[in-house]
Parts: structure tokens; C-alpha cells; sequence
């Protein structure tokens, strides 16, 4: 009846639809899908301690305790917080003469009660001695204007995919107010009305407040942004959040291990260049594993040593060197052995039981028969070689020996003869040394990196100093188990030394799916992320609690920004350099191309000489001198082919030239 009495009102002339006209539009009506079906879930459970909206369960606390004291960014654990919550804060305006009144009732109350305690010769009860005092001090300050009153409301609500989740992560959020000093209760049998109070509405539902004073109530402003600002160590970048620089010494924390990982492209290599080369203005040393000649360019400019590791190189390596340290309570020879395992299992291939003993034997074997024994004294003489290795495997009586010395004998006396069966001729001294790896083959790449972390650890540990070991595409290393079992130890023992390995890759799979690779990222006190691809970040997130609202942000970031994690702090980070130091840094391909070709443009200004070069000051001379000469007799030095934009020759003082009289 409505609808024609609508079309009445349009069009008086037209026929009112008839009823099953009317039923037919009704149902075409009914078939159109509106934007409320579209946004609205499938299904909507209420639980009196959940609410289930589609496949996701949410769970709404509230807070009825607070503390006494407080500080700004209190609430920053809550903020931070590893999982996605939702968050509301009311804040309620109330009329100071209403809660001056009900001050003064208060204080007569609390007054009357300590008077009766004490004329009864009771304890006086501290609690409400305590707000008494406050309750006063707010008095004085209400009247004075210096503060107002308001009341203030928390609720969170805490989203999960299972119940079972939602149940452990309720549990860490309870654990976080408790650190807080905070009462959080579940909004039980109300969690309907508690979902709504923290949907972006602005209405409370609930209603469950604090009394609070304005200096108590900008404590918890939510948006303090984190701030890595130290006053020693090196700039990192610009916090994001709020333009500060990041300053970090990671020397201060309680282990100076970092890793690093991004995408390819996404400016890492870019970072830790700037790292290196800042921390080196500082007197850190820099050790680098370079598998992609990255480094050469800022290793040429600053003076550094600059060691290319490959056949033709004169650079050698023996596996078999030791420290020549003694240290109370450890088996220099012992560890160095255990240490030779993993390199050969990772040069060998795998070894069983009974090959690993047999490899064990020959090892001891190798070094007593150049004397070497567990004796720290004999530890200083000349180790022995792999080829030592190969010939004590040659005259053992097991069968399986004469399969491990045919593993060694390319390397030996086959195709890679030289590249392990030399002494070692390289010692680390330069205060910025690379080793690259980038000319050998991709199997080999694996193996040297492993020896030359090897011989690095081993020098690091005969003189301590304040050290950086950089290893750039460590999920070369993350490819064998012993490389990676390799790799967390140097981590675990870093510290001792004074040391503080960079772990950086690109291939985040390859680093996590590995245990040790995981006990490598929590044994590192920094942590960065930058950039990184769609199917990595949902095991960046898994390994490092970010939020959506992070996932998001490392997705969406440009070269050079990320997130810089430190300790309990992180901060959004974008990498700046100054113009100096990304001509430094710079791996660009195009900003490398246009500094050559500037460069050469350069060098070819000094090359080719100016129409107006002025010429020599003897030339004038000889040319006034011949002048009136018609047909010389004799020049003993002929003149030299002019040659169009090539420099004049410049005579010889020396030289005679014979004139007629």
C-alpha cells in the first residue's frame, strides 16, 4: 500500500500496481545485495566470555585497578604490544565544584576514621593515610586551578584465530597490565557491549572509569613514539616516528651480534657499508666476507686490504692453523679438531659413524706426527696440511679410509690442488679487511666461507680487540648443518672476544628454517628489517611477533627504510647518507656507471692539452737564436713529429745544439 500510494504522489494519473505487481517488486527488491551485505559477517556468536565474529574470536578487557605513581609513556608495553589489540581510552570532563564537594566529604571520612583508630590505639592503616595525602594535594590543587578532573576508561579487545590462541594471548596481555601495576578484569556476560566500546564509534557501553587528575591522565598519551638516541655510537638513520636520529653503540648491550634482513635491492648492503664505515671512524675493525665483490669499491677508497680467495690468488689458507692461545679449562687442539669435523663434513659430504671416527683418528694422527700434541707448548710448531690429512687416510688398514682420501684428493693432487693445501701466507692487520669469495664456483663458495670464518675466528681469539665480522649472504653457511652449527657458536661466544658478528641475507627461508639460524636471530641484540617480499613476511612475523600494522609498513617501505629493533625498543628507520658516503656506498649499477663515466671525463681534461698550453721557457730562446739562421749545418738531436693533440716535447737542458759562427 505504501509503494502505491508513492506512485500516486509521483504521477496522480497512474494506476496503482496491483498486488502481485507489488509482490513481484518486493521480491526483485529483496534479490539486490546492499552494502550492509556485503560488509556484514557471516555469523555473529556471543559467549559470556567471547564473541565470535566469522572465523575470528575476540575477547574485551577492561581495567578497575591502577597504580599510584606513574610516568610518561607508562602505557608503552601495551602499546607495543607483539599482537594486534584494539585499544580505547575515554576521557571524561568532570565540573570541579561537584568533585570539590565530594573531596571534602571524603577527606572528613578518611580524617574521622584515623582520629577513631588512634583514640581506640589502633594502627593507623596506611591505605588510607595514603589517600588522604592525595586526596588533599588534589584539593589544593583543584581550588588553585593548577589541575582538573576527569575520569578515564581503558578497554582492550584482543583478536585470534582459535580459542586456543585467544586463551594464551589474553594470558600475555593480563601479564603485561599486571607488570604495569594495573587490575584487568574480563568483561564477562557483557562482551557484546564491550566488543562495541572499542569499534571506532566513540560511545562507551560499559563505562567503567578512573578518577584522574590532568597531569596523571597526559601520562597516557598513547602516541610517545620509541627513541634510539644514545650518546656514543654510530647513526643508524632517522627514526621515522619522529625525525630523531638513531644513535646506537651496540657494544653496550649484552651481546653486539645484528642481523640484517631484506629483500634484494632493498638497501642492507647499502647499511652495513655505512656501519662499517662509521664504526671505523670510531677504532671498531672491520672484517668483511664479501661472496659478491659488494665491497671493493669502499675498501680501495679507505685503504683497506682487499683479499680475493681463488685459484690463481696468492693468498693462501690452511684449515689446520690453531690460535696458539692457551686458555684455563679448554683443549686448544681438542676444539681445533672438533672444529676440522664440520669443515670436512661440509668438503666430504656426509659422513657416517663410523667414517667420522675413522676422520676423528686421522686427525689426531695429522698433528701428532708434526708434533702437536694437547701441550700448549707444542701448539706454536707448524700445523700440517690437508695433504698431511690425505696420506695419514692413505695408511690407515679400514677400507673406508681409502674412500675419504679419494673425497681429498681433488684438492690434493686433482683439479682444486692449492686452494687448502697451503700454509697460511695472510694475517689480518689492515683495520679493514674483505675476503671475497665472488671468483670461485657456487660449491666451493660454501666451503671457503667456512674456512675463512674459520681462520678469522681463529685469529680473532689470539688478539682481542674491539672487532666487527660482517658476513654478507650467510644462507650460503645456513646450507649445512655443521656451516650453521659453525655459525652459532662464532654467535654464542662473539661476546667474549669483544667481537660482534652482522649476519645479512636476503633468502629469509633459508636463515629460519634452520634452528641454529633461529638461535643466531635471538642471539642478536639487533635486529633489522627492511623491505621485504609478500612470501617471507608471514615467518618474519612469526619469528619477530610483528604486528599487522608492521607487516604492513615493511611491505610498503622504500629502499632504505624498515624497522630497527634493539633490546626491548624499536623504531621505524629510514638509512641517510651524506653525499661523501654514498659515493662510497653506493651499489646502484646506473649511479655507478655515471660516476665511472664522470671520472673518466675527468681524467681525459688532464689528459688532452689546451690550444693556449704556453711553451717551455728554453724554447724561445733557440728559436731567437735560429732566426737569422738561413740552413743550419748540423743538429745533432732531430726534432720530434708534430702531432695534432698531443702535447710539445719539452726540451733536455742537457742537450747541445751546434749553430754556425
Amino acid at each position: 500500500m505504501k509503494l502505491n500510494k508513492f506512485i500516486t504522489q509521483l504521477n496522480p494519473k497512474a494506476k496503482p500496481l496491483a498486488s502481485q505487481e507489488e509482490e513481484w517488486s518486493k521480491a526483485l527488491a529483496a534479490g539486490i545485495v546492499s552494502v550492509k551485505d556485503i560488509i556484514a559477517p557471516p555469523a555473529i556468536e556471543v559467549d559470556f566470555d567471547f564473541i565470535k565474529i566469522g572465523t575470528t574470536y575476540y575477547r574485551t578487557i577492561f581495567v578497575i585497578g591502577y597504580p599510584r605513581y606513574v610516568q610518561a609513556n607508562w602505557l608503552s608495553p601495551l602499546i607495543n604490544f607483539e599482537h594486534t589489540l584494539s585499544t580505547s581510552m575515554y576521557v571524561y570532563p568532570i565540573e570541579a565544584k561537584g568533585v570539590l564537594d565530594d573531596l571534602k566529604r571524603k577527606i572528613t571520612e578518611m580524617e574521622a576514621t584515623i582520629t577513631s583508630d588512634i583514640q581506640h590505639g589502633h594502627v593507623i592503616d596506611p591505605s588510607v593515610q595514603a589517600a588522604l595525602d592525595d586526596a588533599q594535594v588534589l584539593q589544593d590543587e583543584l581550588v588553585k586551578g593548577q589541575e582538573r578532573f576527569f575520569q578515564f576508561g581503558l578497554y582492550v579487545t584482543i583478536p585470534a584465530d582459535t580459542l586456543e590462541e585467544l586463551d594464551t594471548f589474553s594470558k600475555q596481555v593480563e601479564s603485561t597490565l599486571g607488570s604495569l601495576s594495573l587490575v584487568p578484569k574480563h568483561a564477562t556476560l557483557q562482551m557484546e557491549d564491550a566488543f562495541k566500546t572499542t569499534l571506532p564509534e566513540g560511545i562507551d557501553h560499559l563505562y567503567i572509569t578512573r578518577n584522574m587528575d590532568t597531569t596523571s591522565l597526559a601520562t597516557t598519551f598513547p602516541f610517545t613514539s620509541s627513541s634510539l638516541t644514545s650518546n656514543t655510537g654510530v647513526m643508524y638513520g632517522i627514526n621515522e616516528h619522529n625525525g630523531s636520529l638513531v644513535i646506537f653503540d651496540r657494544f653496550t648491550q649484552e651481546n653486539a651480534n645484528s642481523v640484517i634482513f631484506a629483500k634484494s635491492g632493498a638497501g642492507k648492503s647499502y647499511m652495513v657499508k655505512l656501519e662499517a664505515l662509521r664504526s671505523l671512524m670510531f677504532g671498531t675493525e672491520i672484517i668483511i666476507i664479501d661472496p659478491e665483490e659488494e665491497y671493493k669499491s669502499l675498501s680501495d677508497a679507505i685503504g683497506g686490504e682487499y683479499i680475493s680467495f681463488d685459484f690463481d690468488s696468492p693468498a693462501k689458507i690452511n684449515p689446520f692453523d690453531l690460535s696458539g692461545v692457551y686458555e684455563e679449562d679448554e683443549n686448544e687442539l681438542g676444539l681445533k679438531i672438533l672444529s676440522l669435523h664440520g669443515f670436512l663434513k661440509v668438503v666430504m659430504g656426509k659422513l657416517t659413524p663410523t667414517e667420522d671416527a675413522i676422520i676423528d683418528r686421522a686427525l689426531v694422527a695429522t698433528y701428532k706426527a708434526k708434533g702437536i700434541t694437547p701441550d700448549p707448548t707444542t701448539q706454536k710448531k707448524e700445523p700440517p696440511l690437508m695433504e698431511d690429512l690425505y696420506k695419514a687416510l692413505i695408511g690407515m688398514e679400514e677400507p673406508q679410509a681409502k674412500g675419504l682420501a679419494d673425497r681429498l684428493e681433488k684438492f690434493v693432487k686433482g683439479s682444486l690442488i692449492g686452494i687448502f693445501n697451503q700454509q697460511s701466507n695472510i694475517d689480518i692487520k689492515n683495520t679493514f679487511t674483505v675476503f671475497s669469495v665472488k671468483n670461485l664456483e657456487e660449491e666451493l663458495r660454501p666451503i671457503a666461507m667456512h674456512l675463512i670464518l674459520d681462520f678469522i675466528w681463529t685469529r680473532v681469539k689470539n688478539d682481542i680487540k674491539k672487532r666487527l665480522l660482517i658476513v654478507d649472504e650467510a644462507w650460503y653457511m645456513m646450507q649445512h648443518a655443521d656451516s650453521a652449527t659453525f655459525m652459532y657458536s662464532i654467535a654464542k661466544r662473539a661476546r667474549k672476544y669483544y667481537l660482534g658478528l652482522t649476519t645479512i641475507s636476503q633468502d629469509v627461508e633459508d636463515i629460519l628454517a634452520s634452528d641454529y639460524g633461529k638461535a643466531i636471530v635471538t642471539n642478536s641484540s639487533i635486529q633489522i628489517l627492511l623491505k621485504q617480499s609478500p612470501a617471507s613476511i608471514d615467518k618474519l612475523g612469526e619469528v619477530f611477533y610483528l604486528s599487522e600494522g608492521e607487516k604492513h609498513l615493511l611491505l610498503a617501505s622504500d629502499v632504505g627504510e624498515g624497522i630497527f629493533f634493539a633490546g626491548p625498543n624499536h623504531v621505524a628507520i629510514r638509512v641517510i647518507a651524506a653525499p661523501d658516503e654514498h659515493a662510497l656506498v653506493t651499489t646502484d649499477p646506473k649511479e655507478l656507471l655515471e660516476m665511472r663515466q664522470k671520472s673518466q671525463d675527468v681524467l681525459k681534461q688532464f689528459e688532452e692539452p689546451t690550444g693556449e698550453q704556453p711553451q717551455p721557457a728554453v724554447q724561445p730562446q733557440v728559436q731567437q737564436a735560429r732566426a737569422p739562421v738561413e740552413q743550419p749545418q748540423t743538429i745533432p738531436v732531430p726534432p720530434q713529429p708534430q702531432v695534432q693533440n698531443q702535447p710539445q716535447p719539452t726540451p733536455n737542458p742537457q742537450q747541445t745544439i751546434d749553430l754556425p759562427n
